[in-house]
């Protein structure tokens, strides 16, 4: 079992940054991918970034240049820091943590990012 703990959410103006963290305990070997997905009110959840074991990473387009997803060497934190913030970004973020074999995933318990002036 692996358990999620994410941090740093909060309100920021339009423009602004916020970090958030996600630290992992539990067993996480063989974890094959960490990420983060935001929901917000009335949309489906969606991912925001990945990163591989390998460090091989991805984002969505309406992040891109804007937010940047990074590990530790131990591979039990990930975060996410977040540029640029626009009102469109507010929204529920939770952290994922997935491996292949076995096929499983681990949610963290969200954490609110409100963009607004």
């Amino acid at each position: 079992q692996v358990r999620l703990v994410e941090s740093g959410g909060g309100l920021v103006q339009p423009g602004g940054s916020l970090r958030l963290s996600c630290a992992a305990s539990g067993n996480i070997f063989s974890i094959n991918t960490r990420g983060w997905y935001r929901q917000a009110p009335g949309k489906e959840r969606e991912l925001v970034a990945r990163i591989t074991s390998s460090g091989s990473t991805n984002y969505a387009d309406s992040v891109k240049g804007r937010f940047t997803i990074s590990r530790d060497t131990a591979k039990n934190w990930v975060s996410l820091q977040m540029d640029s913030l626009k009102p469109e970004d507010t929204a529920v973020y939770y952290c994922n943590f997935a491996r292949s074999l076995p096929p499983s995933e681990y949610w963290g318990q969200g954490t609110q990012v409100t963009v607004s002036s």
